[in-house]
């Protein structure tokens, strides 16, 4: 049965403005926006967050643009608002151990209080402590002790100073120090030069009294020294007498104005125990002297600075569980750091500069990362892996270790962190990630997979709607009429190639609503109408279709070969996409076959040149096997036979010019003419099925404008498979032309459907042992081959003159 053209009202999906229900987006905006099409994503990504369980990680997979990132955010918060909010994460100074700061979770709130409590007990003991130790009743007590102290000390010293005088020494205190003097006969002290003038024998004596004084001196610090402790230890037991009710209450006051209901209560009641502990150790800090008072002052306020909390994570105000959006991660801002500044050619710091990352804020809560950033830094990916294996952050600072300078390190107490990370990734990612990586992959269980289309409907018609309306009001752009939005929808169809279904990639929607927008309000409009979607929609393809339209202009210069009239043998014109990454656009290409007797079978000239892909190879080889098939009767064949594209320089892959292929061979074979102006595109099986190809509607546009450059003529127009009819989105140019009868669209569900079309001949059906019908394609060339077989037969076994044989 000779096929038919399609008529014109199939080869598009047109969007009828009045079946949407509104008459521009600002009616929608009320409307939730909702997952259009991401049912199955939108499904793994709600029972993924709502998993408490380890290991429950989400893996979001799919196309970049996809809404991927802004969906999951959307449910993220959502279901952090039903949750309780984390509690605050502080670090203290550890007494025991200086270096390895204490860790102390608090309610959300406490931290804050926490710090502003120890912050003002500062204030307090540094005001109320030197007036406590300035007290009468301080002073009363303490010069008791020390007058018990002098009293002891002056009797000592008496006898003392009466054992220097017995033996010609003045002794007295220089600088807190005992100094004697050698005196002389009048009871003045002797120079150095008097003292060796003196007799040999005084000097003897001299010698002998100062070693018996030193001894004697020696005695007298024994002595004194226990008393002096002792008074220091009165003294101290009542400056911590007199501070201890202070501290008492200051402690009493932190522990009532915090929630009772803490976690760490026995770490925090520890620590508030050590910091009583710490300032009675060090009370006569806060005493006022008058002696070297900037030293003891330094010497205070690093004492005071044990004191302080730092706050590294504040949830105060927090409703619900954090979310926690990393778009630049890096090891400080994913897993915290550790400050450090120099001092004196070391690097110095403390707990107090400790710092969060994000890790630690998104505890209780969900934490959003890509991949690819994370691959970007080895230390980071390694340090992420041990993470999500053991739950517990220990904040470490990799910096010191590479600088030239030595530093002082801290070891912060590691910390439990239960977060629920979301990473984004593509699916080559994700897969290469479960072999290469396996048990990092096992910390993702759930796989949150985007669609890049889906099935079309009224209803997620009317949700693209709704996206289009939320744009609009967030980009603060012109609303979309009824008719706009249907060409928006239009080429959501287009970008997909598919009557059946929408394009998922919601971000080249987006920047044709601002692009569209553009439009309206160069001209001044209030409303964006489907005049300003087209022009957008031109103005994308005139910045990015230079080299297509310098292709065509090459054809129409008669630089690029192509035949669109008239009837040739051996030649055709295929069909070629195109795709720069940006842009697609389809381009004819003359298909070449000759025939020849022989052995060698089916040659592809581009394969033997290495200018062909493996999938055209593949279609080339099972072209040859279905050619096999179809002469088996004279099988084996004794054919020779080349098909080249012409004019192709840059390599072929693909295997949508099977179809063209074969049908130059047989032209070839037959010596039956194909019509030039009908271009061919589609794959072939073993059984002379015809499959779908891709990139179906730039192919035929690009041979449309090739056609209208050089006229239309009616007879020209493009053969394609059957199966791509729903695959059909043409330009509104195209389909006006068709339905002038100027250009035609052809199907073809077997080979044998085409080969009729370009020939005007039958295909030819098989009629037993003799083959196919002589007035037939396969019967004309069944006889070329078996003209061939003879040509090869006799070229083996040449016959001698007289009849004889060799």
């Amino acid at each position: 049965m000779a096929i038919s053209s399609l008529p014109p009202d199939v080869l598009r999906v047109t969007v009828a403005p009045e079946s949407l229900g509104f008459s521009d987006t600002s009616e929608l905006l009320q409307l939730p926006l909702p997952w259009i099409g991401q049912e199955r994503a939108e499904i793994a990504a709600r029972f993924g967050l709502g998993m408490e369980q380890l290991d429950y990680n989400l893996f979001v997979l799919g196309e970049v643009g996809s809404g991927r990132s802004t969906l999951l955010r959307q449910v993220m918060q959502e279901v952090a608002a039903h949750r309780a909010a984390p509690p605050d994460l502080c670090y203290l100074h550890n007494f025991d151990a200086p270096d390895k700061p204490r860790a102390l979770r608090l309610p959300p709130g406490q931290g804050r209080l926490l710090r502003q409590f120890m912050a003002q007990m500062c204030k307090t003991l540094q005001k109320e402590i030197p007036q406590r130790l300035d007290g009468p009743d301080f002073k009363a007590e303490s010069k008791h002790i020390e007058k018990t102290y002098k009293v002891e000390q002056a009797k000592a010293y008496a006898e003392l100073d009466a054992f220097a005088e017995a033996r010609s020494f003045a002794l007295y205190r220089e600088n807190g120090h005992l100094v004697f003097t050698l005196l002389g006969d009048k009871g003045t002290a002797l120079t150095e030069s008097e003292a060796r003038s003196l007799p040999k024998e005084r000097r003897a004596r001299i010698d002998q009294a100062e070693q018996e004084l030193r001894e004697e001196i020696t005695r007298f610090l024994d002595k004194t020294r226990p008393i002096e402790r002792v008074m220091n230890e009165g003294l101290a037991a009542l400056r911590r007498q007199v501070a201890r009710p202070l501290l008492d209450r200051e402690v009493q006051e932190i522990r009532l104005g915090l929630n009772k209901q803490i976690k760490d209560a026995i770490k925090l009641s520890d620590y508030l125990e050590q910091v009583i502990k710490d300032v009675l150790d060090n009370l006569e800090l806060f005493q006022v002297s008058d002696e070297d008072d900037e030293l003891r002052q330094e010497e205070l306020v690093d004492v005071l600075s044990r004191y302080r909390v730092n706050l590294l994570v504040d949830n105060e105000g927090l409703v619900g569980a954090p979310v926690i959006i990393e778009n630049n991660p890096s090891f400080r801002s994913l897993f915290g750091s550790i400050e450090y500044q120099p001092d004196e050619d070391v690097l110095v710091t403390d707990f107090s500069r400790i710092r969060a990352g994000s890790l630690l804020k998104a505890h209780g809560g969900f934490m959003m990362l890509h991949l690819r950033d994370l691959l970007t830094d080895e230390w980071m990916w390694e340090k992420l892996r041990r993470f999500t294996r053991s739950g517990r952050l220990q904040i470490e600072e990799p910096g010191p270790m590479l600088s030239p300078m030595a530093a002082v390190s801290l070891e912060p107490e590691a910390v439990d962190v239960e977060v629920k990370i979301v990473l984004i990734g593509s699916t080559e990612q994700y897969y290469e990630l479960q072999e290469a990586d396996p048990e990092f992959a096992r910390r993702f269980r759930v796989k949150v997979d985007f669609a890049e289309s889906f099935l079309a409907n009224a209803q997620t018609y009317g949700a693209s709607a709704v996206f289009v309306a939320h744009t609009a009001a967030r980009l603060g752009l012109p609303h979309f009429s009824a008719p706009a939005v249907a060409r928006l929808l239009e080429d959501s169809h287009r970008e997909v190639d598919d009557q059946l279904r929408q394009s998922a990639i919601f971000a080249r929607t987006e920047a044709l609503v601002m692009e569209s927008a553009t439009v309206c309000r160069t001209r001044a409009g209030t409303r964006v109408e489907a005049v300003d979607v087209e022009a957008a929609l031109q103005a994308r393809k005139l910045r990015h279709d230079y080299p297509d339209q310098r292709l065509q202009e090459s054809i129409t210069e008669g630089d690029w070969l192509i035949t669109l009239h008239g009837e040739k043998t051996g030649q055709l014109n295929g069909l070629s996409q195109i795709d720069l990454g940006d842009y697609r656009f389809g381009l004819p290409v003359r298909v070449t076959a000759r025939t020849y007797a022989g052995n060698e079978g089916l040659l592809n000239i581009e394969r033997e040149v290495e200018m062909s892909g493996p999938i055209h190879d593949k279609g080339v080889l099972i072209l040859h096997s279905y050619l096999s098939a179809l002469f088996a009767h004279i099988a084996p064949l004794a054919l020779n036979a080349s098909i080249v594209f012409e004019q192709e320089y840059h390599g072929i892959e693909g295997d949508s010019a099977s179809c063209a292929e074969l049908y130059a061979v047989l032209s070839s074979l037959s010596s039956l003419p194909l019509k030039q102006g009908i271009a061919v595109t589609g794959a072939v099986n073993q059984h002379g099925e015809v499959l779908p190809v891709g990139g179906i509607n730039e192919k035929i546009e690009g041979y449309f404008r090739t056609c209208q450059k050089a006229g239309l003529d009616g007879q020209q127009g493009v053969l394609i498979p059957w199966r791509n009819r729903r695959h059909l989105m043409l330009e509104r140019e195209l389909v006006e032309a068709v339905s002038q009868g100027l250009f035609h669209i052809y199907t073809a569900e077997h080979a044998s459907e085409g080969i009729e079309l370009l020939t005007g001949f039958s295909s030819g059906m098989p009629m037993g042992a003799s083959g196919y019908a002589q007035d037939s394609v396969l019967g004309h060339a069944q006889k070329t081959l078996q003209g061939y077989r003879r040509a090869c037969q006799l070229a083996d076994h040449p016959r001698l003159p007289h009849g004889k044989s060799r």
